[in-house]
C-alpha cells in the first residue's frame, strides 16, 4: 500500500487543521492507519490510530480531546482533525499503515509510511 499525507500548513495557536492520508490499493479497508509526528531534534511519536476492524481509535495523551481520527474506506482515506492547535504540535506529521488491529501505538508495527506533511503552529 502507498500512502500520501496532505493538509499541513501554518496556523495560529487555537486554530484547526485536517490532515488527510490517501492510500492506494484495493484492500485499504484491511489496514489500520496511524498518525505519527516528529519535531526537530525529537523522536517520532505516536499521535492517533484507527484500526481496520472494527475501527477502534487510539490517541496519545496530547491528542485526546483535541484530535479526532476517522476513515472513509470508500475513498481510501484517513483523516486527522486537529483542533485547538498549540505551538507544541509543530512537527512533520506522517501517516502509516499496518495489518495489525492492536498495539497500534508502536511504530514497529507499521511497514508502510507516507512522506509526511508539515504542521507549524505559530503566532
Amino acid at each position: 500500500v502507498q500512502l500520501q499525507a496532505s493538509g499541513g500548513g501554518l496556523v495560529q495557536p487555537g486554530e484547526s487543521l485536517r490532515l488527510s492520508c490517501a492510500a492506494s490499493g484495493r484492500t485499504f479497508s484491511q489496514y489500520s492507519v496511524g498518525w505519527f509526528r516528529q519535531a526537530p531534534g525529537k523522536e517520532r511519536e505516536f499521535v492517533a490510530a484507527i484500526s481496520w476492524n472494527p475501527g477502534s481509535t487510539y490517541y496519545a495523551d496530547p491528542a485526546k480531546h483535541r484530535f479526532s481520527i476517522s476513515r472513509d474506506n470508500a475513498k481510501n482515506t484517513v483523516f486527522l482533525q486537529m483542533n485547538s492547535l498549540e505551538p507544541e504540535d509543530t512537527a512533520l506529521y506522517y501517516c502509516a499503515a499496518s495489518t495489525w488491529r492492536s498495539s497500534l501505538r508502536n511504530r514497529v508495527g507499521y511497514p508502510y509510511w507516507g512522506q509526511g506533511t508539515q504542521v507549524t503552529v505559530s503566532s
